[in-house]
């Protein structure tokens, strides 16, 4: 468990292309994405984080986007509301990266080192194998345990675990569902738009 934050992590509902995401940020940037966030998964979700980060998260209309004059540094409704704008971009299909200031404290390890790896140097529209990303690391041999850092990982979408896929080009497992993997790899154009 972490320090307990000065400010309540705050979270937000989206909708999105894929389905209803839950976005939770801290001080430090976004914390996490949750897939399928309606009713009990979020409730879920926000006593997972309440564990996990020593506060309650609140909701993001509840708290302000921009520190009180007194004080300085960025809110996590602040961050909420740069990775909701970064998201919106990227659902519409703008090919940058979805840059929002992260905070790791979900990960750690092995898991983290492969997040932050697929992160850097794995671009929109682009691919990677789970063997690839684990020498990448300096683990070659260690695919599997690739396999379960992008099964734990906190921020899907993100920092994008939907581009890592098998070596025999299958498409592998995600969290978020086969369908969600697929329509995130044609949004960004590695795989063909369904016809219906």
């Amino acid at each position: 468990m972490t320090d307990t934050p000065a400010r309540p992590p705050a979270w937000t509902p989206r909708e999105t292309p894929i389905g209803p995401l839950l976005l939770a940020a801290t001080e430090k940037g976004l914390v996490n994405v949750v897939f399928h966030a309606e009713g009990r998964t979020i409730d879920r979700a926000l006593a997972r984080l309440s564990a996990r980060l020593g506060a309650e998260p609140e909701p993001a209309e509840s708290l302000p986007a921009q520190p009180p004059p007194d004080e300085h540094g960025p809110t996590p409704a602040g961050h909420l509301a740069t990775a909701v704008a970064a998201l919106d971009r990227y659902f519409a299909g703008s090919p940058g990266p979805v840059t929002v200031p992260l905070d790791w404290s979900l990960s750690g390890g092995f898991n983290e080192r492969v997040l932050r790896a697929l992160a850097a140097h794995v671009p929109y529209g682009a691919t990677v194998g789970y063997e690839d990303l684990a020498r990448r690391v300096g683990e070659p041999g260690a695919a599997r345990a690739v396999g379960v850092a992008m099964g734990s990982n906190p921020l899907p979408v993100v920092v994008p675990c939907h581009r890592v896929l098998e070596s025999s080009g299958g498409i592998g497992g995600f969290g978020g569902g086969l369908e969600t993997k697929r329509a995130l790899l044609a949004l960004e154009g590695v795989l063909p738009q369904p016809l219906f």
